[in-house]
């Protein structure tokens, strides 16, 4: 007994009996009043940010490409719509380092109709009035009656014409392979105009340069390609996921100890089915010629399908796969006697949804709340990313040395400026967006806002849905006689509850949790610009932090988690209702670590499996290995589809099974209280149900 009251006296008091309490308390107050006012300014700065960013910014910045005078090449509704591509008048200054810089070839820029399909020099086309006519769509302007070096001094038109084909809206030299040399249209080698023959290998470092700032750019549309002529696929597959969850669903609700024991079998299967089908692969890339190198000497692939005929991937997959299946497996046989407790309360998880049907479809609630959250965030992120305004710099192709040479100058006055006079073979040119106003100064912090808002909303939205679904499971659990004595709509009374006195509740948690993730976001930042540092105590250092703060934000994340069922059970303030989980909890610690955990191990399988299922079915039929399908897109990365797939499979699992875990939870901390607020007699009796009294050993008395 010295040893109880010690315990109890370090976590705090048990719960009495009070025979008024019947489920959460419905005269209550507003709680956390001082952070639901910070949360309601905040949202109110982020809508002024999101309204500044809509009037600066400029999302065309980023779909069209931007010409010499910072005009967008094939923008609807101007004189350049039906002029897409962008012409570079000397693509071989785009070999000059600074294009990585300035993201910017240092040479006159010209939107086009069409990228130029021959080679020819301006002189030999001015002796050609069939070439000549076709040379001019690439000048400036009308050069009717000039001759070709008053052209060429005023560079009205380029050079010289490449063959040259399109690639990202922007026209790029036609380089191909003929007997094992570089060509550029079928020649290898083409005049600069400068009356010198250049080998066309010359192009390939101003191509390269070129290519290299817009690389992401053409993955990213390559990607959008993919979805575009699979999204019916990928809506197919996500309708699978959302139907075998449900099915997953529906039969715990009538079946849940057999279900949960063929959820923890299947897993099994079909991990073990991975093991032999990764095993045969990597039996059959034997002999197969090139299958042996490993994968450090392979290096980074954009096309995944290449990693496939690799022996090295295939053993990673039987390694992986061995490891998770093993860890499974003796977890089962470790805890086999505490599964029969969870599996109790999982039944009776799925009586209280059985009662709470509606608690099924409030995910998807929280689904669209999330979406407007993320689109709000994506669009806010747009607009101030492209929210600079055009810079011009001078640029010289003369042969003379320009010190202006990189300096900021207006176009509309630059022929009269005196760097025009001291540099006459120079040019004002578009370089890049930026700007020096106090508001682009402040541009990088009303990003860092965007980001932090974000995380805030995102996390209040979830912490919602959590106190809302714990609401109503407390209703159905502390009900005396159930279903009469559960409210006619507990969703939404919970809903009501929580938002109209909680409000500041869920806004301090989340602010919380929200200030975790933005340090953890800062610190993945820092680590990725130290990687090529040599300091390994920065390195070790930096380790460290980042294992802190992810084992902090899972804490906070369970604290939170339980603090929300408390409130939503007294109606009580975050610090206190977290205080009373967390006391709560540790006076039944065992419990905590062996029961709760191992339920939401099963419920993890159980997404598990769902994802499985349809990701397998999705590797089979998009990687074009399942045999007799004729249905397979044709796609550049057949992965983009895939992982769409398993990623929202397993969101849709989770959006279900979540309704689960918070059942159970919210189930466990009212068992909890059960115990210590009850003793099974006539006045003081247990409300959990018979099976898990059983299994714990107690039992109500009859009544007299």
């Amino acid at each position: 007994m010295v040893e109880e009251e010690n315990h109890y006296g370090k976590h705090g008091e048990p719960r009495k009996y009070d025979p008024e309490f019947k489920g959460p308390i419905q005269n209550r107050g507003c709680t956390d009043i001082i952070c639901c006012i910070l949360f309601i300014i905040a949202i109110v700065g982020y809508v002024a940010v999101g309204i500044l960013a809509w009037t600066q910014g400029d999302p065309r910045k980023v779909i069209y490409p931007t010409n010499s005078r910072g005009e967008f090449c094939g923008q609807v509704g101007t004189d350049l719509e039906n002029k897409p591509f962008l012409f570079y008048f000397n693509i071989l200054k785009c070999a000059n380092p600074i294009v990585l810089v300035q993201f910017q070839c240092p040479t006159t820029q010209l939107c086009v109709e069409s990228c130029p399909d021959r080679s020819m020099t301006l002189l030999s086309a001015k002796n050609n009035d069939q070439d000549w006519a076709y040379y001019q769509k690439f000048c400036k302007s009308k050069v009717s009656g000039m001759t070709a070096q008053q052209i060429l001094k005023d560079q009205l038109c380029p050079a010289v014409l490449i063959a040259s084909k399109p690639f990202t809206r922007r026209c790029f030299p036609a380089l191909g392979l003929k007997g094992g040399e570089i060509t550029v249209g079928n020649q290898t080698t083409f005049d600069d105009g400068e009356n010198k023959n250049r080998q066309a290998s010359d192009l390939l470092p101003a191509v390269k340069n070129a290519t290299i700032v817009i690389e992401t750019r053409m993955v990213v549309m390559k990607i959008f390609e993919d979805y575009t002529v699979s999204w019916y696929w990928i809506i197919i597959g996500l309708v699978m996921a959302t139907v075998l969850s449900l099915i997953f669903i529906v039969l715990l609700r009538f079946l849940a100890g057999i279900m949960v024991w063929i959820m923890i079998i299947m897993v099994v299967i079909v991990i073990g089915c991975g093991i032999i089908y990764c095993s045969v692969e990597y039996v059959h890339l034997k002999n197969a010629p090139g299958a042996n190198i490993t994968l450090r000497e392979l290096g980074f692939q954009m096309d995944l399908n290449v990693y496939l005929h690799i022996r090295q991937t295939w053993l990673a997959f039987i390694i992986i796969l061995a490891i998770v299946e093993l860890v499974i497996v003796l977890l089962l046989i470790f805890l086999r006697n505490r599964i029969r407790i969870a599996i109790a309360l999982i039944k009776e998880a799925s009586r209280a949804i059985g009662h709470v049907m509606s608690s099924l479809f409030y995910p998807l609630f929280t689904f669209i709340l999330l979406a407007v959250v993320i689109a709000y965030w994506a669009i806010t992120a747009v607009f101030l990313s492209t929210s600079n305004e055009p810079v011009y710099k001078v640029f010289s192709e003369g042969s003379k040395e320009c010190y202006h040479s990189g300096e900021t100058c207006n176009p509309s006055n630059y022929t009269d400026s005196d760097m025009s006079k001291d540099c006459p073979e120079s040019q004002c040119l578009f370089a890049f967006y930026g700007g020096e106003t106090q508001y682009h100064k402040y541009l990088i912090f009303l990003q860092f806002y965007n980001v932090f808002l974000f995380f805030w909303c995102a996390n209040f939205v979830t912490a919602l849905g959590q106190m809302t679904l714990a609401g109503a499971f407390a209703s159905y659990y502390w009900a005396f006689n159930k279903p009469q004595d559960i409210p006619a709509c507990p969703i939404f009374a919970s809903l009501g509850r929580a938002l109209r006195y909680h409000t500041g509740t869920l806004a301090f948690g989340s602010l919380i949790l929200s200030i975790i993730q933005v340090i953890r976001v800062l610190l993945e930042y820092l680590d990725h610009k130290l990687k090529g540092a040599e300091n390994k105590f920065a390195k070790f250092l930096l380790c460290c932090l980042k294992c802190c703060f992810w084992c902090l934000e899972k804490f906070i994340k369970f604290l939170n988690r339980n603090a929300y069922i408390m409130c939503a059970i007294y109606g009580k303030n975050f610090c206190t209702s977290a205080r009373d989980a967390f006391f709560l909890l540790m006076r039944n610690v065992i419990r905590v670590a062996v029961l709760d955990k191992v339920t939401d191990f099963l419920l993890f399988l159980g997404k598990l499996l769902v994802v499985g299922i349809v990701g397998i079915m999705s590797f089979f039929f998009f990687s074009g290995r399942a045999k007799g399908v004729d249905l397979v897109p044709n796609l550049h990365y057949y992965w983009v589809p895939i992982l769409t797939i398993v990623v929202g499979s397993y969101l849709i699992a989770h959006g279900f099974f979540s309704v689960y875990a918070m059942c159970v939870d919210t189930l466990f901390l009212c068992f909890c209280e059960d115990l210590e607020r009850n003793d099974g007699s006539p006045e003081r009796r247990y409300l959990m149900p018979e099976s898990l009294l059983k299994i714990l050993n107690k039992n109500n008395q009859p009544r007299k």
